[in-house]
Protein backbone atom coordinates (compact mmCIF):
# COMPACT_ATOMS: atom_id res chain seq x y z
CA UNK A 1 0.00 0.00 0.00
CA UNK A 2 3.04 2.27 0.86
CA UNK A 3 4.73 1.73 -2.38
CA UNK A 4 1.13 2.35 -4.13
CA UNK A 5 0.79 5.32 -2.61
CA UNK A 6 3.86 6.56 -3.46
CA UNK A 7 3.70 5.37 -6.78
CA UNK A 8 0.25 7.51 -7.24
CA UNK A 9 2.23 10.64 -5.52
CA UNK A 10 5.12 10.62 -7.58
CA UNK A 11 2.31 10.52 -10.82
CA UNK A 12 0.44 13.68 -9.26
CA UNK A 13 3.92 15.60 -9.27
CA UNK A 14 5.01 14.19 -12.43
CA UNK A 15 1.43 15.50 -14.02
CA UNK A 16 1.26 18.92 -12.46
CA UNK A 17 5.11 19.63 -13.33
CA UNK A 18 4.45 18.89 -16.85
CA UNK A 19 1.58 21.23 -16.62
CA UNK A 20 3.91 23.68 -15.01
CA UNK A 21 6.20 23.47 -18.01
CA UNK A 22 3.47 23.63 -21.10
CA UNK A 23 3.26 26.66 -22.63
CA UNK A 24 0.08 27.96 -24.33
CA UNK A 25 0.90 28.66 -28.25
CA UNK A 26 -1.03 29.99 -30.61
CA UNK A 27 -0.92 30.07 -34.23
CA UNK A 28 -2.82 31.88 -36.83
CA UNK A 29 -3.38 31.17 -40.40
CA UNK A 30 -5.91 32.70 -42.85
CA UNK A 31 -7.28 32.35 -47.06
CA UNK A 32 -8.83 34.79 -49.20
CA UNK A 33 -9.87 33.87 -52.96
CA UNK A 34 -11.84 36.00 -55.21
CA UNK A 35 -13.12 35.24 -58.63
CA UNK A 36 -14.95 36.26 -61.63
CA UNK A 37 -17.14 33.59 -63.52
CA UNK A 38 -18.53 33.55 -67.09
CA UNK A 39 -21.26 31.17 -67.97
CA UNK A 40 -21.75 30.84 -71.58
CA UNK A 41 -25.08 29.23 -70.94
CA UNK A 42 -26.69 31.98 -68.48
CA UNK A 43 -29.31 30.83 -66.99
CA UNK A 44 -31.25 34.03 -65.66
CA UNK A 45 -30.49 33.18 -62.33
CA UNK A 46 -27.89 34.53 -59.53
CA UNK A 47 -26.22 30.61 -59.45
CA UNK A 48 -24.94 29.20 -62.56
CA UNK A 49 -25.35 25.57 -61.43
CA UNK A 50 -27.39 24.49 -58.67
CA UNK A 51 -25.14 21.41 -57.48
CA UNK A 52 -22.15 23.57 -57.73
CA UNK A 53 -20.81 24.97 -54.42
CA UNK A 54 -18.05 27.33 -55.08
CA UNK A 55 -17.40 30.15 -57.84
CA UNK A 56 -21.09 29.86 -58.47
CA UNK A 57 -21.97 33.48 -59.63
CA UNK A 58 -22.70 34.34 -63.52
CA UNK A 59 -20.38 37.66 -64.85
CA UNK A 60 -19.77 39.32 -60.95
CA UNK A 61 -16.73 39.74 -59.34
CA UNK A 62 -17.13 38.33 -56.10
CA UNK A 63 -15.36 36.45 -52.91
CA UNK A 64 -15.45 32.41 -52.98
CA UNK A 65 -14.16 31.86 -49.74
CA UNK A 66 -12.23 34.44 -46.54
CA UNK A 67 -10.76 32.37 -43.97
CA UNK A 68 -9.33 32.68 -40.86
CA UNK A 69 -8.06 30.27 -38.26
CA UNK A 70 -6.48 30.39 -34.91
CA UNK A 71 -4.90 27.13 -33.46
CA UNK A 72 -4.57 26.82 -29.71
CA UNK A 73 -1.72 23.88 -28.36
CA UNK A 74 -1.11 23.12 -24.53
CA UNK A 75 0.63 19.95 -23.93
CA UNK A 76 -0.90 16.84 -25.25
CA UNK A 77 -4.25 18.68 -26.24
CA UNK A 78 -5.14 21.60 -29.30
CA UNK A 79 -7.97 23.40 -30.39
CA UNK A 80 -8.39 24.86 -33.97
CA UNK A 81 -11.38 27.59 -34.39
CA UNK A 82 -12.07 29.05 -37.63
CA UNK A 83 -14.87 31.52 -38.97
CA UNK A 84 -15.34 31.90 -42.81
CA UNK A 85 -17.57 34.44 -44.97
CA UNK A 86 -18.55 34.67 -48.94
CA UNK A 87 -20.50 32.99 -51.51
CA UNK A 88 -18.91 29.58 -50.87
CA UNK A 89 -20.94 29.74 -47.36
CA UNK A 90 -24.14 31.13 -48.71
CA UNK A 91 -24.64 28.54 -51.26
CA UNK A 92 -23.18 25.65 -48.83
CA UNK A 93 -24.33 26.50 -45.67
CA UNK A 94 -28.07 27.91 -46.79
CA UNK A 95 -29.48 24.63 -44.37
CA UNK A 96 -27.51 25.69 -41.40
CA UNK A 97 -28.02 27.76 -38.31
CA UNK A 98 -24.65 28.08 -37.80
CA UNK A 99 -23.00 29.07 -41.04
CA UNK A 100 -19.89 31.55 -40.20
CA UNK A 101 -18.09 28.27 -38.44
CA UNK A 102 -15.04 26.70 -40.94
CA UNK A 103 -14.33 24.45 -37.88
CA UNK A 104 -14.44 24.69 -34.50
CA UNK A 105 -12.95 21.31 -32.59
CA UNK A 106 -10.79 20.05 -29.70
CA UNK A 107 -7.70 17.27 -30.18
CA UNK A 108 -6.28 15.68 -27.61
CA UNK A 109 -3.01 13.14 -28.23
CA UNK A 110 -2.83 9.88 -26.27
CA UNK A 111 0.35 9.20 -26.26
CA UNK A 112 3.93 11.01 -26.79
CA UNK A 113 4.47 9.72 -30.43
CA UNK A 114 1.40 11.10 -31.42
CA UNK A 115 0.05 7.47 -32.63
CA UNK A 116 -3.49 8.26 -30.83
CA UNK A 117 -5.76 11.36 -31.08
CA UNK A 118 -8.88 12.28 -30.54
CA UNK A 119 -10.50 15.31 -32.15
CA UNK A 120 -14.37 16.71 -31.35
CA UNK A 121 -16.70 19.02 -33.10
CA UNK A 122 -17.16 20.39 -36.42
CA UNK A 123 -14.37 19.30 -38.57
CA UNK A 124 -13.15 19.03 -42.12
CA UNK A 125 -13.94 16.30 -44.06
CA UNK A 126 -12.40 13.41 -43.84
CA UNK A 127 -13.67 12.23 -47.51
CA UNK A 128 -12.17 13.38 -50.90
CA UNK A 129 -9.57 14.89 -52.55
CA UNK A 130 -10.57 18.32 -53.22
CA UNK A 131 -10.83 20.99 -50.28
CA UNK A 132 -12.65 24.28 -49.77
CA UNK A 133 -9.66 26.08 -49.95
CA UNK A 134 -9.45 25.56 -53.62
CA UNK A 135 -5.64 26.63 -53.94
CA UNK A 136 -4.52 23.43 -52.74
CA UNK A 137 -6.26 21.81 -55.69
CA UNK A 138 -5.22 21.09 -58.69
CA UNK A 139 -7.89 22.50 -60.52
CA UNK A 140 -9.71 25.95 -59.85
CA UNK A 141 -12.95 24.24 -59.32
CA UNK A 142 -13.96 21.38 -57.44
CA UNK A 143 -15.02 18.47 -59.53
CA UNK A 144 -18.60 17.31 -59.53
CA UNK A 145 -18.07 14.28 -56.96
CA UNK A 146 -16.49 16.48 -54.64
CA UNK A 147 -19.05 19.02 -54.86
CA UNK A 148 -21.36 16.71 -54.27
CA UNK A 149 -19.96 15.33 -50.86
CA UNK A 150 -19.20 16.54 -47.68
CA UNK A 151 -17.07 19.44 -47.04
CA UNK A 152 -17.24 18.91 -43.09
CA UNK A 153 -18.56 16.23 -40.50
CA UNK A 154 -19.83 17.21 -36.62
CA UNK A 155 -18.95 14.23 -34.17
CA UNK A 156 -15.95 12.77 -32.85
CA UNK A 157 -12.67 11.16 -34.76
CA UNK A 158 -10.40 8.37 -33.68
CA UNK A 159 -7.36 8.82 -35.66
CA UNK A 160 -4.32 5.93 -35.26
CA UNK A 161 -1.12 6.02 -37.24
CA UNK A 162 0.97 2.99 -36.12
CA UNK A 163 3.99 4.19 -39.01
CA UNK A 164 4.32 6.53 -41.04
CA UNK A 165 3.49 4.92 -44.45
CA UNK A 166 -0.25 4.05 -42.71
CA UNK A 167 -3.19 5.47 -41.09
CA UNK A 168 -6.49 4.67 -39.62
CA UNK A 169 -9.83 7.06 -38.80
CA UNK A 170 -13.26 5.85 -37.10
CA UNK A 171 -15.99 8.26 -37.37
CA UNK A 172 -19.59 8.93 -35.58
CA UNK A 173 -21.05 12.22 -36.70
CA UNK A 174 -24.19 13.87 -36.74
CA UNK A 175 -25.00 12.83 -40.67
CA UNK A 176 -23.73 13.63 -44.10
CA UNK A 177 -22.67 17.29 -43.98
CA UNK A 178 -24.44 18.52 -41.05
CA UNK A 179 -23.89 20.37 -38.34
CA UNK A 180 -26.95 20.43 -36.63
CA UNK A 181 -28.60 16.58 -36.66
CA UNK A 182 -32.26 16.75 -38.18
CA UNK A 183 -33.66 14.08 -36.68
CA UNK A 184 -32.33 13.77 -33.37
CA UNK A 185 -33.94 10.03 -33.07
CA UNK A 186 -31.75 9.22 -35.62
CA UNK A 187 -28.25 6.77 -34.27
CA UNK A 188 -24.99 8.64 -35.31
CA UNK A 189 -23.70 8.02 -38.72
CA UNK A 190 -20.12 6.19 -38.98
CA UNK A 191 -17.51 6.89 -40.92
CA UNK A 192 -14.05 5.20 -41.86
CA UNK A 193 -10.82 6.33 -43.28
CA UNK A 194 -7.65 3.98 -44.49
CA UNK A 195 -4.67 6.34 -46.30
CA UNK A 196 -1.74 3.81 -47.13
CA UNK A 197 1.82 5.97 -48.43
CA UNK A 198 4.23 3.86 -50.14
CA UNK A 199 6.15 7.06 -50.25
CA UNK A 200 6.14 10.19 -49.76
CA UNK A 201 5.30 10.96 -52.81
CA UNK A 202 2.13 8.59 -52.74
CA UNK A 203 -0.70 8.08 -51.24
CA UNK A 204 -4.02 5.67 -51.35
CA UNK A 205 -6.75 6.58 -49.56
CA UNK A 206 -10.27 5.18 -49.01
CA UNK A 207 -13.16 6.71 -46.99
CA UNK A 208 -16.72 5.46 -46.38
CA UNK A 209 -19.73 6.79 -44.53
CA UNK A 210 -22.76 4.57 -43.33
CA UNK A 211 -25.50 6.40 -41.97
CA UNK A 212 -29.54 7.31 -42.44
CA UNK A 213 -30.08 9.97 -44.70
CA UNK A 214 -33.22 11.99 -45.99
CA UNK A 215 -34.63 10.27 -49.26
CA UNK A 216 -37.63 12.34 -50.11
CA UNK A 217 -40.18 11.38 -47.66
CA UNK A 218 -37.97 10.00 -44.46
CA UNK A 219 -34.91 8.53 -43.72
CA UNK A 220 -33.42 5.73 -44.44
CA UNK A 221 -29.81 4.12 -44.83
CA UNK A 222 -27.19 5.22 -46.96
CA UNK A 223 -23.76 3.44 -47.88
CA UNK A 224 -20.63 5.71 -49.70
CA UNK A 225 -17.42 4.89 -50.84
CA UNK A 226 -14.83 7.05 -51.28
CA UNK A 227 -11.32 5.93 -53.08
CA UNK A 228 -8.47 7.86 -54.35
CA UNK A 229 -5.14 7.37 -55.22
CA UNK A 230 -2.81 10.72 -55.73
CA UNK A 231 0.81 10.43 -57.21
CA UNK A 232 3.61 12.86 -57.93
CA UNK A 233 5.68 11.06 -60.21
CA UNK A 234 8.67 13.81 -60.84
CA UNK A 235 8.65 17.37 -60.19
CA UNK A 236 6.77 18.12 -63.08
CA UNK A 237 3.99 15.46 -62.96
CA UNK A 238 1.50 14.51 -60.95
CA UNK A 239 -1.97 12.54 -61.14
CA UNK A 240 -5.11 11.94 -59.06
CA UNK A 241 -7.51 9.36 -59.81
CA UNK A 242 -10.54 8.87 -57.89
CA UNK A 243 -14.21 6.94 -57.73
CA UNK A 244 -17.17 7.76 -55.42
CA UNK A 245 -19.68 5.20 -55.38
CA UNK A 246 -22.83 5.90 -53.31
CA UNK A 247 -26.25 3.48 -52.18
CA UNK A 248 -29.72 5.01 -50.77
CA UNK A 249 -32.38 3.37 -49.79
CA UNK A 250 -35.44 5.17 -51.16
CA UNK A 251 -38.84 4.68 -49.12
CA UNK A 252 -40.44 1.89 -51.92
CA UNK A 253 -37.90 -0.62 -50.31
CA UNK A 254 -35.72 0.30 -53.67
CA UNK A 255 -31.69 1.03 -53.85
CA UNK A 256 -30.27 4.00 -55.72
CA UNK A 257 -27.12 4.33 -56.76
CA UNK A 258 -24.76 7.01 -57.87
CA UNK A 259 -20.94 6.80 -58.82
CA UNK A 260 -18.42 9.20 -60.31
CA UNK A 261 -15.08 8.52 -61.57
CA UNK A 262 -12.86 11.13 -61.90
CA UNK A 263 -8.98 11.43 -63.56
CA UNK A 264 -6.64 14.74 -63.13
CA UNK A 265 -3.30 15.26 -64.50
CA UNK A 266 -0.99 18.47 -63.51
CA UNK A 267 2.36 19.45 -64.99
CA UNK A 268 4.50 21.83 -63.81
CA UNK A 269 5.83 24.05 -66.78
CA UNK A 270 7.85 26.08 -64.87
CA UNK A 271 8.21 27.19 -60.65
CA UNK A 272 5.70 30.08 -61.94
CA UNK A 273 3.51 28.63 -64.05
CA UNK A 274 1.25 25.24 -63.70
CA UNK A 275 -1.56 23.41 -65.38
CA UNK A 276 -4.23 20.73 -65.41
CA UNK A 277 -6.30 18.53 -67.31
CA UNK A 278 -9.17 17.08 -65.86
CA UNK A 279 -11.65 14.51 -67.26
CA UNK A 280 -15.03 13.28 -64.74
CA UNK A 281 -18.27 11.40 -65.13
CA UNK A 282 -21.12 11.54 -62.26
CA UNK A 283 -24.37 9.50 -62.88
CA UNK A 284 -27.14 9.99 -60.85
CA UNK A 285 -29.75 8.55 -62.56
CA UNK A 286 -32.24 8.68 -59.86
CA UNK A 287 -31.60 12.10 -58.22
CA UNK A 288 -30.35 11.36 -54.92
CA UNK A 289 -27.74 13.63 -54.71
CA UNK A 290 -28.61 15.93 -57.48
CA UNK A 291 -31.61 17.18 -57.68
CA UNK A 292 -32.69 17.57 -61.13
CA UNK A 293 -36.23 16.84 -63.01
CA UNK A 294 -34.53 13.90 -65.31
CA UNK A 295 -31.81 11.62 -64.74
CA UNK A 296 -28.45 13.46 -64.07
CA UNK A 297 -25.50 11.56 -66.44
CA UNK A 298 -22.86 13.93 -67.04
CA UNK A 299 -19.39 13.81 -68.40
CA UNK A 300 -17.02 16.55 -67.86
CA UNK A 301 -13.56 18.07 -68.80
CA UNK A 302 -11.61 21.06 -67.89
CA UNK A 303 -8.38 22.29 -68.56
CA UNK A 304 -6.77 25.56 -66.28
CA UNK A 305 -3.54 27.28 -65.93
CA UNK A 306 -2.16 28.62 -62.81
CA UNK A 307 0.53 31.54 -61.96
CA UNK A 308 2.23 31.29 -58.73
CA UNK A 309 3.84 35.16 -58.59
CA UNK A 310 5.22 33.74 -55.03
CA UNK A 311 4.75 30.53 -52.62
CA UNK A 312 1.49 32.69 -51.19
CA UNK A 313 -0.39 34.14 -54.30
CA UNK A 314 -2.00 32.12 -57.08
CA UNK A 315 -3.55 33.53 -59.63
CA UNK A 316 -5.81 31.06 -62.08
CA UNK A 317 -7.56 30.36 -65.00
CA UNK A 318 -9.95 27.72 -66.15
CA UNK A 319 -12.19 26.87 -69.16
CA UNK A 320 -14.60 23.94 -68.00
CA UNK A 321 -17.33 21.85 -69.94
CA UNK A 322 -20.15 19.62 -69.01
CA UNK A 323 -22.40 17.31 -71.36
CA UNK A 324 -25.81 16.02 -69.82
CA UNK A 325 -27.36 13.17 -71.40
CA UNK A 326 -30.30 15.32 -70.90
CA UNK A 327 -31.16 19.01 -70.82
CA UNK A 328 -30.73 20.35 -67.55
CA UNK A 329 -27.99 23.53 -67.55
CA UNK A 330 -30.14 26.32 -68.06
CA UNK A 331 -33.79 27.27 -66.34
CA UNK A 332 -37.12 26.08 -68.09
CA UNK A 333 -38.31 26.40 -70.74
CA UNK A 334 -34.62 26.96 -72.16
CA UNK A 335 -32.99 23.93 -70.58
CA UNK A 336 -30.16 22.72 -72.42
CA UNK A 337 -27.73 19.62 -72.23
CA UNK A 338 -24.28 21.46 -71.80
CA UNK A 339 -22.84 24.22 -70.29
CA UNK A 340 -19.15 26.10 -70.76
CA UNK A 341 -17.78 28.24 -68.56
CA UNK A 342 -14.66 29.91 -67.31
CA UNK A 343 -13.43 30.85 -64.45
CA UNK A 344 -10.38 33.28 -63.02
CA UNK A 345 -9.48 33.56 -59.53
CA UNK A 346 -6.79 35.26 -56.96
CA UNK A 347 -5.83 34.04 -53.79
CA UNK A 348 -4.01 34.70 -51.05
CA UNK A 349 -2.84 32.57 -47.98
CA UNK A 350 -1.02 33.32 -44.46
Amino acid sequence: MIKAANFLTLFVFYVSFSQEKSELKTTFSGYLETYYSYDFNPNGIETKLPFMYNHNRHNEFNVNIGLLRTKFEYGNMYANIAIQSGAYVVDNYASEKIQNINEAFIGIYFDTMKKHVLEAGILPSYIGFESATTATNLTLTRSVLAENSPYFMTGIKYNFKPSDKWTFAALLTNGWQRIAKPNKNLAPSFGSQIVYKPSEEASFNWSTFVGKEFNGTGFDMRYFSNLFFDQKWNSKWRTIAGFDLGVQKLSNNQSATWLSPVIIVQYEIHPKWQTAFRAEYYKDAKNVIIATSVPFETTGFSFNIDYLPNAKVKLRNEIRYLNNKNSVFGMEPNLMASSLFTTTSLSFEF
